[in-house]
């Protein structure tokens, strides 16, 4: 067993690219760019599903959805499939959360000894209305996702961050004595709308200062089918009230980065005050990213960078200085958090130990798999990443491929390009050695469908969950 401590610190709607030491030309993360300078950054991260509780899932298990089968936000992890936490906890590893999980409840034994302050899904049942995706038969969004109100100030949102901060140097105060290693998940809510940050970040990113965003609809650029259909369910670009109100919200997305990155530094700061920086491998990532207004689009559920491209930072113990450019997962890391402890999951096939990546030979050409079955999608979604090439497959609609080493910003899909055949085909056959995407899509839409019955059907599951932001629970100021 490894005599290093771990803390694993999850933000929520990071963009991978949102961060100084990512080469952003203006996003102001000294915290992160100090982690980073003293451990490795993979430059390629991917979340298996960019939507929250998906993503969570599979984190907690190291599996991909479609073999949870817990496909979208009404469908929380419960601890009944085994993961790194009930791992760690037979090794009597002593494991506890503080912050966001988003699993259905604090009674399920979802494999930690302690939760703290959790976030779980609105009243154990999340957003059951967003499980109607059939084009005829489900409603567009109800109200605006990123929140009534866009600007700077304080939000239960960050309220709530400042909480698990401030019980996350407690709890590390607590103990600078002890002589067993520990296991602590701190789950952070920032970046994730509302867009509301305190006054001094918002202020960091004047209006000025925001970039013209790629690929807008109004300069001419037509989304994909599947990419329109999608957004129309909620259609945040529409709703901003004006110009103005758009910059803001960019503002405050990048403020809350750096509001991020402060109670990121805050926990390392206390770690570092209890003795505990050389005793302690520290583990930052977050379960999916942000489109911020590229091709008209917010937030996150689609498979292009902004959205399924995740940070990740690793320091501590052994941990090599540098980057790693080799293609990982957050399903990497559930074997990690085990396998640190001298412990195992049944993780998918082909999930590896970031140690192991770290200190075996770069592999370009390692896959990695994300899809999408959850608000919006008319049909299942799906990412394969192998070497420069990166597969995009709509079930029911046409291919996207982007070749990433010469298109980074994935401008140029190549899907329809003779001269990319081979390539392409090479792809469907990986892809379909990990599912086959149709079968899967209708599984999971027979899953959502067996779920709204047992809720009341259609009319009753239009009025369970959450309208946007899942509430945090309650705390003191």
């Amino acid at each position: 067993m490894s005599r290093s401590n771990l803390l694993v610190i999850m933000s929520d709607e990071h963009q991978a690219r949102a961060m100084g030491c990512a080469g952003h030309p203006f996003v102001q993360t000294p915290n992160l760019d100090a982690l980073a300078a003293r451990g490795t950054r993979f430059t390629n991260a991917y979340t298996p599903s960019p939507i929250c509780v998906p993503a969570r899932a599979s984190f907690a298990t190291g599996l991909y959805p479609h073999q949870t089968r817990l496909w979208d936000n009404a469908m929380p992890y419960t601890g009944a499939i085994r993961g790194w936490g009930h791992a760690l906890q037979d090794k009597g590893v002593p494991v506890e959360s503080i912050g966001k999980l988003h699993y259905r409840s604090e009674e399920d034994p979802a494999g930690f000894d302690v939760e703290h302050i959790p976030m779980m899904v609105a009243g154990g049942v999340g957003m059951v209305w967003a499980s109607i995706r059939k084009e005829d038969e489900r409603i567009l969004g109800p109200k605006r996702m990123l929140g009534d109100y866009i600007g700077p100030g304080d939000s239960k949102y960050t309220d709530y961050d400042a909480a698990v901060v401030a019980r996350t140097k407690d709890w590390i105060a607590d103990r600078a004595a002890d002589d067993q290693p520990w296991c602590l998940y701190v789950g952070l809510v920032a970046p994730h709308f509302p867009l509301v940050v305190p006054q001094k970040y918002f202020d960091m990113y004047p209006a000025d200062m925001t970039p013209k965003v790629k690929q807008h609809p109004l300069d001419g650029h037509p989304r994909h089918p599947w990419i329109e259909k999608q957004n129309a369910f909620m259609d945040s670009e529409a709703k901003f009230a004006d110009a103005d109100e758009r910059l803001a919200a960019m503002s405050a997305y990048y403020g809350l980065c750096s509001w991020l990155d402060h109670n990121l530094g805050e926990i390392l700061g206390a770690l570092n005050e209890a003795g505990l920086t050389d005793k302690t491998t520290v583990v930052y990532t977050s379960d999916h990213g942000d489109n911020l207004g590229a091709r008209g689009l917010w937030g996150k559920s689609n498979m292009y960078e902004e959205s399924a491209a995740v940070p990740m930072i690793m320091a501590g113990p052994d941990v090599p200085v540098g980057i790693c450019e080799t293609p990982v997962s957050l399903l990497d890391l559930s074997a990690t958090i085990a396998a640190h402890f001298d412990a195992s999951i049944d993780a998918a096939d082909g999930v590896t130990d970031l140690n192991a990546i770290l200190h075996g030979p770069e592999d370009k050409n390692r896959i990695v798999f994300s899809e999408y079955h959850a608000a919006g999608a008319v049909s299942g979604a799906f990412m394969l990443r192998k070497g420069r090439w990166k597969l995009i497959h709509y079930v029911g609609y046409p291919d996207e491929l982007f070749d990433l080493e010469t298109d980074p910003e994935e401008l140029k899909n190549r899907a329809d390009d003779p001269a990319y055949e081979a390539v392409l085909q090479n792809l469907h056959y990986e892809l379909r050695k990990i599912c086959d995407p149709e079968k899967v899509d209708a599984l999971a839409f027979e899953d959502q469908a067996a779920l709204i019955e047992r809720m009341g059907g259609r009319d009753a599951a239009l009025k369970l969950g959450a309208a946007g932001a899942t509430p945090p629970p309650r705390v003191a100021k």
